[in-house]
């Protein structure tokens, strides 16, 4: 586990610190509706899931794992977690909740 991530994570009072990396074979069996990479590094080079339905989306961004005693990393990485967020919640408004029931109150 990144320790980017973890204190990226942090941040929104998230703890992660006790999360693992898992084994892509864990998901072999997983129908997924979506498949979503958000570094090129991932999107060409890790294994393919084979996933019948599944839509694959990608979106390059700076891969927070690679940066290193960089002056600029704190800023590398909020911009990053910015910029992510902002690619989900569009993601969400345009794609899921347009699959969500319409629950109507009286």
């Amino acid at each position: 586990l990144n320790i980017n991530a973890v204190e990226t994570m942090k941040r929104d009072q998230i703890d992660i610190s006790s999360y693992r990396s898992n084994n892509v074979s864990e998901y072999l069996n997983i129908n997924f509706d979506y498949i979503i990479t958000v570094c090129d590094h991932a999107n060409e080079n890790c294994p393919y899931i084979p996933s019948k339905k599944a839509i694959r989306i990608h979106k390059n961004f700076t891969d927070p794992s690679k940066i290193e005693n960089s002056t600029n990393k704190k800023k590398i990485l909020i911009t990053v977690e910015t910029k992510l967020k902002l690619l989900l919640l569009i993601f969400i408004k345009n794609t899921l909740t347009k699959k969500l029931p319409v629950v109507k109150f009286r």
